[in-house]
């Protein structure tokens, strides 16, 4: 089932399940049970106004004799844009500026200090188009364009670090196009950039017409509440891309994504998850929810019709936790805020159990890896 007709997991489970099976069952999906977070009846309120689902859970850490609890509390948004693809440039940007400001007051309501928005999140995800104009005016300066500034305002007005995943211009180098997050502190200023590792050329997700692979690496942020990364939408098929990020120290790793439900709705539950454990860290796995038609026809190369749209976004947000435990997902069809409390001392107490990097032979890897990106590399398989 791949469009919005179909609300969530979670609540076909709540429907159907008695609720000792459905206790059982979110055990084995979800790991240890979140506990549900108090958060202001007057942000239910002003969320319900303005069409917009909110959840809140929080994580637990066991408490320790040397260090305080660290807790920070993290804002996951998904939406809908909110006019038709082919509305002028800047009414679209205007408008889901408007959009993320409704939404990220109610963060501010819910005392989130960090809040992330999904991949390319003030236009259209008309990369499957392989048109330019109108697409490319999308792009911004991650410097100083009128997206930056705006989330600017935002950070300092609400004392919030926010991730704006945009399209990129670069003027400095020739005006080539990237697709990039910013994080900008909680004080205001741009604390800088990490742009997408990994291009998909999967069917109508063939980008590489727009920006090729970032040029950054896997820089983490340190923030006052903690140490970030991004690892934007096709970098989470990467097991290595989320390890980098955890070796130069991320305790939280975003990842801001647009997929489809016939494409990956699948493996959507699992890979932050799995990164979350393999890595000792938190991840926050977000996707826009809707369907976006443009107004040509186009082709996806599989022989199949040409088609105004490449598929249903089933939102579906979720943050994961070392331990393996995680929250329910956000609806698969309406705009929503999902506001999740961490206790970072999470991290290094998973990996005392653990011992993942410890134990990680990453000395092995390196060296093998080396020899096997050569052109007259020949692997070790034993014959008889």
């Amino acid at each position: 089932m791949a469009g919005a007709e179909w609300e969530s997991l979670e609540q076909c489970l709540e429907k159907h399940l008695p609720s000792q099976d459905l206790r059982e069952v979110k055990r084995v999906l979800y790991g240890k049970e979140t506990r549900k977070l108090d958060l202001p009846s007057r942000a239910f309120e002003v969320a319900s106004e303005g069409n917009f689902e909110l959840q809140g859970y929080a994580f637990e850490a066991a408490n320790e004799q040397l260090r305080r609890p660290q807790i920070v509390r993290v804002g996951l948004v998904q939406n809908r844009t909110p006019l038709p693809a082919d509305a002028p440039v800047a009414e679209q940007v205007s408008a889901l500026h408007r959009r993320i400001e409704a939404i990220a007051e109610v963060a501010a309501m819910c005392g989130v200090n960090i809040i992330c928005f999904q991949e390319a999140w003030t236009m259209p995800f008309a990369f499957c188009t392989r048109e330019k104009l109108p697409w490319t005016e999308f792009a911004e300066s991650a410097e100083d364009g009128p997206t930056t500034r705006f989330c600017q305002k935002l950070a300092k007005k609400h004392n919030m670090v926010v991730v704006s995943p945009i399209l990129e211009r670069d003027r400095d180098h020739g005006n080539v196009l990237w697709n990039t997050a910013v994080v900008i502190s909680n004080s205001g200023a741009v604390l800088g950039k990490t742009r997408k590792n990994h291009i998909p050329r999967v069917g109508d997700f063939n980008e590489s017409t727009y920006y090729m692979e970032g040029n950054l690496g896997h820089p983490v942020f340190q923030t006052q509440f903690g140490r970030i990364a991004v690892n934007i939408c096709y970098g989470r098929h990467h097991p290595l891309n989320w390890l980098m990020y955890s070796i130069n120290g991320a305790e939280i790793i975003f990842n801001p994504s647009a997929t489809i439900g016939i494409l990956s709705e699948s493996l959507w539950p699992i890979e932050a998850r799995n990164a979350a454990i393999a890595n000792h860290c938190f991840t926050c796995a977000i996707n826009r929810v809707g369907q976006e038609h443009f107004p040509n026809e186009f082709t996806s190369g599989d022989g199949k019709k040409a088609h105004h749209d490449f598929g249903y976004f089933y939102g579906s947000s979720y943050v994961a936790a070392p331990d393996g435990s995680r929250t329910p997902g956000l609806s698969r069809s309406q705009d929503g805020l999902l506001v999740a409390e961490l206790n970072l001392n999470l991290c290094q107490q998973m990996s005392d159990v653990w011992n993942f990097k410890m134990t990680g032979r990453y000395e092995m890897y390196a060296r093998e890896l080396a020899e096997a990106v050569k052109p007259n590399y020949v692997p070790t398989i034993v014959k008889e």
